[in-house]
């Protein structure tokens, strides 16, 4: 079947309702990673964009044209937004797989209906967040309430342009809040035309606006701009760092970063079904070229049964070798790109070098080299960087442990603590081992387990704050408490 890739791409900002050329006239040229060709010239938005677009937020804030719109009305137009994504959705998945790399068939599976998905809830969510009225002394009355910060500044990550943009748009919309969001430089596509589908779902002029740019530039400039009351950021830790710098430098503005992760994969000798763990394991680390914050880049397995879950593994990483994004038959597609690629590809060199490594080949694809295949590596000392750096491309570490203690003093060291996954058929041991593993979310029996009604986030350098469920609004609003004396 041929697919048609025509689709139209309108690389302009947008900025308090229009679509606009940066102030300079600067563009850069987005590119296709699994083809190496030019997809559109985007507006290479600079400081003039930003003092722009936040004066844009602050002013539909300030005018309390959204709000102070009743939260039934604002989740109406969220759930109209999720309309229009579902209406749209070829395009929108299309527009994905070609600015990002990863295979159609799961930006139209998963990527472009999560984003439905996530509006959609939190549009149902919206009248739901009611006031409190705490006990208080005979005579008074007080009223806790979830208030709107004001302006947001959302800088979101390239892995999943679209899901990610969801996740920190719906919440900040549905409290009330005005939003300038950055997505990043090498996909900023699907994010501008979700822009004016928001608009074409209700949502006024400059209640969203977004600024495409290079982080260095357009990130700094919201993380210190006196203007912002928030940031919420994905991305690495190295920027949330400079972010945190940032805000203290400014206005002490409120922030929730999620900064990446290093997690890991506890296989268990009582595992019920160890083909489905290696399957499973293998999709953790894998899916996406391997491109995510939460993949379970390290594997711990239970001697007895090393040997049998390697080889098990091996076969199930062959359902992610690389090809064509846009063949059905893709497990995965490019990585983001070459350059990224290197990195990756260095990083499979140190691990042939260091331990015994299986896959990881690289595959050149017409003016592309972005392509590289699942690669094992066992062998390392827990000391090694490769079990320690956060690598963000299909590559995973696996090792033996003869104790239980072993296997989670090895899965806690290290300075992430986004997710983490461990296989038994012990209740008991699931409950124990979960408890004593520092990550934000730990799945049993599965991995990467995730969803709009739990809180999705991490310990130590992971960050701080939640995406996703009645937890994420936390990251929006403030608590005004308003006392009544009686007479």
């Amino acid at each position: 079947m041929t697919i048609d890739t025509t689709v139209r791409i309108d690389g302009r900002a947008l900025i308090d309702g229009d679509r606009v050329g940066a102030a300079s006239g600067e563009t850069f040229v987005t590119i296709n990673p699994a083809t190496g060709a030019a997809l559109a010239e985007v507006a290479k938005s600079g400081l003039a964009d930003v003092d722009r677009a936040v004066a844009a937020a602050r002013a539909a804030y300030d005018s309390r044209v959204w709000s102070g719109l009743g939260a039934a009305d604002r989740g109406a137009v969220l759930h109209r937004l999720a309309e229009l994504i579902e209406r749209d959705a070829e395009e929108l998945a299309l527009l994905e797989s070609l600015d990002m790399g990863k295979p159609l068939s799961q930006t139209r599976a998963v990527d472009v209906p999560g984003t439905a998905a996530t509006f959609r809830w939190y549009g149902e969510l919206a009248d739901k967040l009611t006031d409190e009225v705490p006990a208080t002394p005979p005579g008074s009355t007080a009223i806790v309430s979830r208030v709107a910060l004001g302006v947001v500044a959302a800088i979101v990550p390239w892995n999943y342009p679209l899901d990610i943009a969801a996740w920190k748009l719906a919440p900040a919309l549905v409290a009330g809040n005005s939003v300038v969001l950055k997505p990043a430089e090498t996909t900023s596509l699907t994010a501008l035309r979700l822009g004016e589908l928001a608009l074409e779902a209700g949502l006024p002029a400059g209640v969203l606006n977004v600024v495409p740019g290079p982080g260095s530039v357009i990130g700094r400039a919201l993380g210190l701009h006196p203007d912002v009351d928030a940031l919420t950021f994905t991305g690495s830790t190295a920027v949330a760092k400079k972010l945190m710098t940032y805000a203290g430098e400014s206005n002490l503005k409120r922030l929730s970063l999620e900064a990446g992760g290093k997690s890991s994969n506890l296989i268990f000798a009582d595992t019920e079904d160890l083909a489905l763990a290696a399957e499973k394991a293998a999709f953790g680390a894998f899916y996406n070229q391997g491109e995510v914050c939460s993949a379970n880049s390290r594997i711990f397995v239970e001697r007895p049964v090393y040997d049998e879950f390697v080889g098990l593994l091996a076969d199930a990483a062959q359902a992610y070798r690389s090809g064509d994004p846009l063949d059905p038959a893709s497990g995965n597609g490019a990585l983001i790109s070459g350059a990224h690629a290197d990195d990756v590809a260095a990083a499979i060199e140190t691990a042939a070098r260091d331990g015994e490594l299986i896959g990881g080949e690289r595959h050149q694809r017409g003016d592309s080299s972005a392509f590289i295949d699942p690669a094992i590596v066992a062998g390392l000392p827990l000391s090694h960087p490769l079990h320690r750096d956060e690598i963000f491309g299909p590559l995973v570490v696996v090792q033996a442990f003869d104790h239980e203690d072993d296997a989670v003093h090895a899965a806690n060291a290290t300075d992430y603590g986004l997710a983490a996954s461990v296989w038994t058929s012990s209740l008991s041991r699931a409950h124990r081992v979960s408890d004593r593993l520092v990550a934000g979310t730990v799945s049993v029996n599965t991995v990467d387990a995730l969803g709009s009604t739990t809180p999705f986030g991490g310990f130590k350098q992971s960050g701080f704050g939640r995406d996703l469920s009645r937890h994420a609004i936390d990251n929006y609003v403030g608590l005004k408490t308003t006392w009544f004396q009686h007479d």
